[in-house]
């Protein structure tokens, strides 16, 4: 490559650099070392470590050009090389370009500036097609173009950063350099000789975490494929880290996690990720300053952070004070006291915050200013109206939103009061002892707002956590549900939205609302709320509306009894956008179809187990009991296994505290029962345990009537265990687990979801192995490489295309073999791979319609148990299955005429006209089995998925009876002809290449014979042309140009006119018959081939091939590529004398590879008649003489070479 012209002084340069060749202004020089015999000895060796650790691609790459001038001791170097032919080409172009060009110029300094201006051209001409920018730094450039020569990537992947470091491999590390790109993590080393090269893609890793121990002091971690990689020595460990992680987040989330992907408008991006620091979701400024906390009169210190529609501050000197300010509430923002540094911010609710000690406090008052006239233009005023009633005293306010925003009576078909209200109503002139203690704690509530504020700007301090730990009073559960989830917000930026959601899904039909119906009766059955219809209506109004506003979640089994609690205390459109602001920011992922979130979490709750209650994780053989027991705990906040009256103060801590608290919860119920559980024996006994343990748990507080409260209706003859109060448990929790940090907790996320997601692919391969075993006889391990080739080619369409209609297709909650399907291109280039017919002249229809022919579904998409059998048949089928499918390749639904429309690429199709091929519907056989398709798909034309129609499909499978070869329709004459060069070109470079052409020129005789007596016996008066004649018409009409033949007829047409002319016809019995009694034919068919092998080879080449597409040096050969076959078969001079000058682009040796036929027999093998002859029509498969021979054809008639055949006649 060309480089930045530098300075080099060459006083000691001979010492590691050898002359190769110089000029008067050039000088080309090899690296010490390299390309000599033996690596150059010793002093090669450590020169070429010294560049493997060395940071400069001009001192790395083995071969270099200088520009020197006379009389001067200063030379430039202006480019390098990694291999001899790149070099050279450098040094050619110079000479060709350059050298002429220099001897005009009189002086050495205007000639170093012309060349270094050249250089400089050169090089921005190739950063052009690349990522690499003008403001990037010239290391970085230098960087990005050895990492795409070592590791050859295609020139779509993005290096993101790169760093220096040591790879452990064993125990000996080895120096080198790490490179980050989008879809890569790779390392390359050069060590005394010993070359490193590793690439591991983001999508394989299942665990990424930094490490310590007694000889790394610090390192990364890799798991990937079972494999562990240790990288250490990193000058900034924790921004590589961050970058890593942020790396194999994204890729996992593209690829594996759709529904989570899809619903993050930032990941669609990959060019996000920078390569100096990762960009945040949204844009954020981060300030060190202090708080005025005007209830303690002092001044807190800690961190503001502005986001696009909020400004948080969160206290760092241990008051725990937190304040969220919605900029939609900020009605202004000036600077206060100058001196110090002051911002203070004004809100609706008659609020000021002042900021001292702020950072550049000038920009950002000018900030807060332009963003807060934003959010206050008219489009915001409904929304401003709802927030100032949300942050007023009464949240009775509340009731007046549809008066205020115009809204139309909706109270027939939405409520609008909370069911509790209307059950259980309080008695204000009857008071137990629990309804004085209800009223004393709303008196509390009542005193924190007057101090602290009221609404969502409120100050969030330790005495608010601990009045939550109590629990919230039933009056006021709702409202500040609603303020500390943030669904507040959500309603009053959304006015009159649910509404209209609620009509829109009404009577729809869907998998979802059946689920929903399904589980009605189900969701708190003993409470009365839902054992009337007002409840069963509300709860069927919030989650189908939910359904239909997020359809990639739809409903999941838990979110029934979760939004059951929610009626109870909120408001039917409250307790909507309460489950909005759960299911898709409080519990990310827990309500999808895999249910990811949850699986998650337990994998974080194990690992704080691990931590913080190591005597229960020694005692526990296995840890996933903790993970099949607690995922109710998780998915239902304890609401499932808890009674209500003391549920409700579980969620009363999570949407103060988020997941944090049902973490604490949870640890705090092990270590509770930890005595018993050390005691069981078995799970069984543990899941006992903890049962009993959570029927004893009431909540002596609770308001609610006995009839309602589910501890209450236990008698104590039914269980021993003591009463355990679940506002001690709570505060237990919050004393013994309150350090969990929130930080910490989404690091532990960040690392076990890739352990998860890797888990869960691993289960759906186990799946879809164990189906597709018990149809092929590969074994095992070669089954489990195939399945790995097929997900990775799935992967390989994904990486560079974010996107792709491949990754569009993949859906989790498909069944395992329909998860991961390729398309026709896929399907090229691992059949490219891994086929023993690979070497095929016309390789790519070969695929083509074998793709066709596994597409039954016609959706242009295929699962891995059809690629597998289709492998299965090539490598492991009879002689019999083998000609069998290929028999059906080339009879519709497979077979379709197939013209590149490009004819100098030969048989080789671009990936449109292979998309193009791949759907064209060539007759009404196929469009029958399309119809029937769409009848019996449970997917296709409905609007929802047909479970008995997947039952049914199901068991036809199994009764599927094996195909009766006399079932197979006839092959027509076009068919025949194409099926005849295919076992042509099958035979090149086989040992028997010429027995197998001879066969084929029998058989192919004897067939037609058979057929013409059949006619001519049939109906002797009867005009039917001779099958010769036939083949004389469909030749004359492939004389004629391709534009001309495509449009005079397409494929509908010439099979019309084929019919017109009787067209003669084969059946498999027939052919299977004939080629049965050649030997030759039998012997290659049953050949024994080895697929180790090709998967090996497919393993290292899978990758390169997709850098080769759309590079491939075409040759420029004829339409048929026979005529050139006959052509190279010939000696020169016969060849010179009858056809003229030699073709433009002509075949070494005389042959194409393989030695299609020998020169000196004279014999040309032909599989049909070349359109561009200048003889007389030839018969099909006729054994045309070379010019100049005599012999004879396979019909027995005799040619000078003056004619393709003396006599036509078979």
């Amino acid at each position: 490559m060309w480089l930045k012209p530098e300075e080099v002084l060459l006083k000691n340069a001979l010492k590691l650099w050898v002359l190769e060749r110089s000029n008067q202004y050039f000088v080309l020089q090899r690296r010490r070392g390299y390309g000599e015999e033996g690596g150059g000895g010793l002093a090669g060796l450590l020169v070429g470590t010294l560049d493997a650790v060395l940071d400069s691609t001009s001192k790395v790459a083995p071969f270099r050009i200088l520009h020197q001038t006379p009389d001067s001791q200063v030379y430039w170097s202006i480019a390098c090389g990694a291999s001899r032919e790149e070099i050279t080409e450098h040094w050619d172009w110079l000479e060709n370009n350059v050298m002429n060009t220099l001897s005009v110029f009189d002086s050495n300094e205007d000639i170093t500036s012309f060349v270094q201006g050249k250089i400089r051209g050169l090089i921005a001409e190739e950063g052009k097609g690349s990522f690499v920018k003008e403001e990037d730094p010239e290391k970085f450039r230098e960087g990005l173009m050895k990492f795409e020569r070592c590791f050859g990537l295609p020139e779509q992947e993005k290096l993101v950063t790169y760093y220096s470091c040591s790879y452990w491999k064993g125990r000996v590390p080895c120096q080198g350099w790490l490179y980050l790109s989008t879809n890569f993590l790779s390392f390359y080393s050069f060590l005394l000789g010993a070359e490193i090269k590793l690439i591991i893609s983001w999508d394989e890793i299942s665990k990424l975490e930094k490490t310590s121990n007694v000889i790394l002091t610090e390192s990364i971690h890799v798991c990937s494929r079972g494999e562990d990689h240790y990288f250490s020595m990193f000058l900034h460990i924790n921004e590589t880290f961050l970058l890593m992680e942020q790396l194999a987040n994204y890729a996992v989330r593209r690829l594996f996690d759709k529904e989570t992907f899809e619903n993050d408008l930032v990941l669609h991006d990959p060019l996000q990720i920078t390569k100096r620091l990762p960009k945040e979701e949204t844009l954020k400024e981060v300030h060190e300053c202090f708080l005025w906390v005007p209830f303690t009169h002092y001044n807190t210190h800690g961190k503001m952070c502005i986001s696009e529609n909020y400004i948080c501050f969160a206290s760092q000197d241990g008051s725990l004070c937190s304040v969220i300010i919605p900029l939609r509430e900020v009605i202004g923002v000036d600077k206060a006291d100058p001196a110090n540094r002051g911002v203070s911010i004004s809100t609706k609710g008659k609020r000021a915050f002042r900021f001292t000690e702020v950072k550049d406090f000038e920009q950002l008052v000018t900030k807060l200013q332009i963003k807060c006239n934003a959010t206050s233009n008219p489009q915001h005023i409904i929304s401003t109206e709802v927030a100032t009633s949300s942050a007023s005293d009464s949240p009775k306010d509340f009731d007046e939103l549809p008066a205020k925003t115009g809204q139309r009576d909706t109270s027939k078909t939405v409520s609008t009061e909370a069911l509790m209200t209307v059950y259980h109503p309080q008695d204000a002139e009857n008071l137990d002892s629990k309804m004085l203690k209800e009223k004393m704690k709303e008196q509390s509530w009542n005193i924190l707002f007057v101090e602290r504020g009221h609404g969502v700007s409120m100050f969030r301090t330790k005495k608010t956590r601990d009045l939550v730990v109590r629990g919230i009073p039933e009056a006021l559960r709702g409202e500040l549900w609603l303020l500390f989830s943030g669904a507040v917000n959500d309603m009053a930026s959304n006015p009159g939205y649910y509404t209209e959601l609620v009509e829109k899904s009404l009577g729809t039909c869907t998998l979802a609302t059946d689920e929903i119906e399904r589980d009605l009766r189900r969701s708190l059955p003993e409470h009365p709320a839902f054992q009337s219809d007002t409840g069963i209506s509300a709860l069927r109004r919030v989650l189908t509306a939910y359904a239909y506003r997020n359809p990639q979640i739809g409903y999941c089994q838990a979110m029934n009894i979760l939004t059951s609690v929610l009626l109870l205390y909120a408001k039917e459109e409250e307790a909507f956008w309460l489950l909005v602001a759960v299911c898709e920011r409080m519990l990310p992922d827990y309500f999808n179809r895999r249910i990811i979130g949850a699986l998650v979490d337990q994998a974080v709750f194990e690992e704080l187990i691990r931590v913080h209650l190591p005597q229960l994780t020694d005692h526990m053989t296995d840890m996933t009991f903790f993970s099949s027991v607690s995922l109710s705990w998780f998915l239902t906040l304890f609401i499932s296994v808890l009674p209500i009256e003391s549920a409700v103060n579980v969620v009363d801590c999570f949407f103060y505290d988020g997941i944090k608290a049902i973490l604490q919860l949870g640890l705090a119920v092990l270590e509770y029962n930890m005595e018993k559980l050390l005691t069981c024996k078995d799970d069984a006994e543990a899941v006992t345990v903890l049962n009993r343990f959570f029927d004893s748990v009431t909540n002596k507080d609770s308001p609610l009537p006995p009839a309602v409260q589910q501890g209450a209706n236990l008698s104590d003859t039914k269980s021993d265990h003591p009463k355990v109060d679940i506002t001690d448990l709570i505060r237990e929790s919050n004393e013994r687990y309150g350090d969990i940090r929130y930080e910490d907790v989404e690091s532990m996320r960040c690392r076990n979801r890739l352990y998860v997601i890797q888990t869960l692919e691993a289960t759906t391969k186990q799946n879809v192995l164990r189906v597709v075993s018990q149809d092929v006889k590969f074994s095992p391990s070669d089954l489990d490489d195939l399945y790995d080739l097929f997900k990775k080619e799935h992967f390989l369409s994904c990486y560079w295309n974010v996107n792709s209609p491949v990754l569009r297709h993949h859906d989790a909650s498909l069944p395992y073999l329909e998860q991961y399907r390729i398309d026709c291109q896929q399907f090229r280039v691992l059949c490219h791979l891994l086929s023993p017919w690979s070497h095929c002249a016309n390789r790519d229809s070969l695929a083509l319609w074998t793709f066709r022919l596994m597409d039954e579904s016609s959706d242009g998409l295929i699962n891995f148990k059809q690629f597998a059998c289709v492998l299965d048949t090539m490598y492991n089928g009879s002689f019999t299955d083998k000609l069998k499918f290929l028999f059906k390749l080339h009879i519709p639904p497979a077979f379709t005429e197939v013209e590149s429309l490009s004819p100098s690429k030969g048989g080789d199709l671009s990936k449109e006209e292979l998309i193009h091929f791949s759907q064209l519907s060539v007759s009404s056989t196929g469009d029958n089995l399309e119809s029937n398709a769409l009848k019996s798909s449970p997917e296709k034309g409905k609007g929802k998925v047909d479970i008995q129609a997947y039952l049914k499909q199901w068991q036809d499978e199994l009764l599927k009876k094996e195909e009766n070869i006399k079932d197979l329709p006839r092959m027509n004459q076009s068919q025949f002809i194409q099926f005849s060069k295919t076992l042509y070109n099958l035979f090149h470079g086989d040992p028997e290449e010429e027995l197998l052409y001879r066969a084929i020129a029998v058989v192919t005789s004897l067939l037609l014979k058979m057929e013409e007596v059949g006619r001519r016996l049939q109906g002797p008066m009867s005009p039917v042309k001779s099958p010769a004649a036939v083949t004389e018409v469909s030749a004359e009409s492939l004389q004629k140009g391709p534009e001309e033949g495509s449009s005079e007829q397409t494929e509908g047409g010439r099979a019309q006119s084929l019919k017109g002319n009787h067209e003669w016809s084969f059946a498999f019995e027939q052919i299977l018959a004939s080629l049965l009694n050649e030997p030759a034919f039998v012997r290659f068919f049953e050949k024994p081939h080895e697929i180790k092998a090709k998967i090996e080879s497919a393993k290292n080449l899978q990758l390169k091939a997709r850098t080769r597409v759309g590079k491939r040096i075409q040759l420029n050969l004829n339409k048929e590529m026979y005529l050139i076959i006959y052509l190279m078969s010939v000696s020169g001079d016969a060849r010179q004398k009858a056809w003229g000058p030699e073709p433009a682009l002509p075949l070494p040796g005389g042959r194409l590879s393989g030695d299609r036929a020998s020169p000196s027999s004279g014999l040309g093998d032909f599989a049909l008649r070349s359109p561009v002859l200048p003889s007389s029509p030839m018969p099909l498969l006729c054994r045309v003489p070379a010019p100049g021979t005599t012999s004879s054809c396979a019909s027995g008639c005799v040619g000078t070479g003056t004619k393709a055949c003396a006599e036509e006649r078979f």
